[in-house]
């Protein structure tokens, strides 16, 4: 077996742009494992858990091409491959008409007088400066990206409202406006509902449900999960709410939220009070209802049926609970947050960093920016997350193992194909919570099957599975 690492200074590609070059040279003749990424402390960190030696002074303008091979006379196809691959991630279509892109928002925005919303999505600090140009051309914004300062979402927020403008983010991960799905929305039939969403899955899972149960979505507009903080107010959530009321389409109004600030909750309900379309707060946090209650009182208030959130048992009994901590790894940061809440009211003390990981109970979110700063997104790209799944699932101590599995546009093309196998290989029970509808690319059906086939029992409700990790876990109580 040899191992190659070597740095290429101010070689810069996104991270979506590495995890598919990465894939390309893992499948190279001679490869056994292979990593090509920007040399961020956590991707250094990633890269020394997988055995790799990082040379001194690696920076995070530096890419790392790291490699492991069957064959050492294989390294130099290996890194003409990689040169390849990198190649061809930039490399336009022969004789393509297609125009360059244009290198900033103001320039684009020129050319481009029709349209209504901007999607931003660069390294977080840079965003205010692309969002702030949509801004005062009087656009909104859709601001994917993460690690955003609040002080610069505070500032785009005061601006916007000033121009009756909505900026939906930072760390939007989902919003439908016009019927048109942007980020990691799922697919769904217009239909009474409009939601305003401080909270990307937690959105999804409202959606995920509401489809279920045969009830339609209009409108999604996120908010980014910092708005009803302190700092920021609600700045956003007052606009967003106010646009749903102006639509007649919209008979229902839900706000789904991670636990805001009481102040800034006590003033969004004073105003949504004063609208004339009702409006259903999801507002998580201790003693609240979870997102599947928050679901049901939506068909309730709409007159309709509340079906059964199905699960999928595995083909056999997952067999005894031996270990005694939940380890849930998560990559949907509200559905972590819901699942942590949960599980404290049960157990007590849940960690909610990879520390916990070491002895005792722990949820961690993988999404969260401490874990996706120079990497994709966990729901676009699974590496860190099966890491530690092997890891937990190797540690007597772990009891039951609880999963999300998040569907939806712009989401990993079939996650249940990696996640299958390191189901398979785990001898400890694992919950999984199934987040999609049937209209969604990656097909609700065959990804639940998929899981069940593996070994995991599968949910649509993610409270429900959390609750059903806890059962298994404190029958060995």
């Amino acid at each position: 077996m040899t191992t190659h690492v070597e740095l290429r200074p101010g070689a810069y590609a996104d991270s979506v742009t590495l995890l598919q070059v990465s894939r390309t040279v893992a499948q190279l003749d001679g490869v056994a494992a292979a990593q090509v990424a920007m040399a961020t402390p956590l991707n250094v960190e990633v890269l020394e858990s997988m055995g790799f030696v990082i040379p001194e002074g690696a920076s995070v303008n530096d890419l790392v091409v790291a490699v492991r091979l069957d064959d050492p006379h294989a390294l130099d196809a290996v890194l003409a491959g990689v040169d390849q691959a990198l190649a061809d991630s930039t490399r336009r279509p022969a004789g393509s008409a297609e125009v360059a892109p244009h290198r900033t928002t103001a320039t684009a925005l020129r050319d481009d007088r029709e349209a209504t919303t901007v999607l931003i999505s660069v390294p977080g600090p840079n965003a205010v400066v692309e969002a702030m140009d949509a801004i005062e051309a009087g656009r909104d914004v859709m601001i994917f990206s993460d690690n955003v300062p609040v002080e610069h979402e505070v500032a785009l927020k005061q601006a916007a409202a000033t121009r009756g403008a909505l900026v939906m983010g930072p760390d939007c991960g989902t919003a439908i406006v016009g019927g048109v799905g942007l980020g990691f929305a799922n697919v769904v039939t217009p239909g009474p509902v409009g939601i305003v969403a401080a909270s990307g899955t937690g959105c999804q899972q409202l959606l995920a449900l509401l489809d279920h149960a045969g009830v339609g979505v209009t409108a999604a507009l996120g908010v980014g999960g910092r708005d009803l903080g302190t700092e920021v107010g609600g700045l956003a959530t007052r606009e967003a709410l106010r646009r749903l009321d102006a639509d007649p389409e919209i008979e229902l109004i839900v706000l789904v939220s991670k636990p805001p600030a009481p102040a800034v909750a006590t003033a969004i309900q004073e105003y949504a009070d004063r609208l004339g379309t009702p409006v259903e707060l999801a507002l998580l946090g201790p003693g609240q209802p979870d997102l599947t209650a928050a679901a049901e009182r939506v068909l309730q208030r709409l007159g309709h049926p509340v079906p059964t959130w199905t699960t999928v048992d595995p083909p056999e009994s997952f067999g005894r609970v031996n270990g005694k901590w939940l380890r849930g790894l998560f990559v949907g940061g509200t559905l972590a947050g819901e699942a942590r809440q949960l599980a404290t009211e049960t157990l007590g003390q849940v960690s909610s960093d990879l520390g916990g990981l070491a002895t005792g109970h722990a949820v961690v979110d993988f999404g969260d920016d401490a874990y996706t700063a120079g990497r994709a997104h966990p729901m676009i790209d699974p590496t860190l997350r099966l890491d530690h799944l092997a890891r937990v699932a190797a540690d007597p101590s772990t009891g039951v193992i609880l999963l999300d599995v998040v569907l939806g546009h712009g989401a990993e093309p079939d996650p249940a194909e990696l996640l299958a196998p390191a189901i398979e290989a785990a001898t400890v029970p694992i919950v999984v919570s199934l987040v999609g509808t049937s209209g969604d690319p990656q097909g609700l059906d065959r990804q639940r099957s998929a899981l069940a086939a593996a070994g995991a029992e599968v949910h649509l409700s993610n409270a429900g599975a959390t609750r059903r990790a806890l059962e298994m876990l404190g029958a060995t109580r």
